[in-house]
């Protein structure tokens, strides 16, 4: 089983900017992120084939990147032009086989 570790969440001021890293322990296929605020249901944020290709959820066209290093078994979200909503858990997803992160914490302050 491929384990995914996330890091890079934390606290941060309204327009500012995190980038969350998911090392995997094994070989990537499509990857995904998504995250879920209290009290809400999880939501897909962003997803990147093996071959780069990119979607986004309309809330954050234009302000998150997803990328991912194949060499590396890594997939990154950099996130710009923070906002409260966009405070959440994080978590990284391996579309393939099901496998989850732990999560990562991402506070937005106004």
């Amino acid at each position: 089983q491929v384990q995914l570790v996330e890091s890079g969440g934390g606290l941060v001021q309204v327009g500012g900017s995190l980038r969350l890293s998911c090392a995997a322990s094994g070989a990537i296929y499509t990857m995904e992120w998504y995250r879920q605020a209290p009290g809400k249901k999880r939501e897909l944020v962003a997803t990147i084939t093996r071959l780069g290709t990119t979607t986004y959820t309309d809330s954050v066209k234009g302000r998150f990147t997803i990328s991912r290093d194949n060499a590396k078994n890594t997939v990154y979200l950099q996130m710009n032009t923070l906002k409260p909503e966009d405070t959440a858990v994080y978590y990284c997803h391996d579309d393939l086989r099901d496998y989850w992160g732990q999560g990562t914490q991402v506070t937005v302050s106004s």
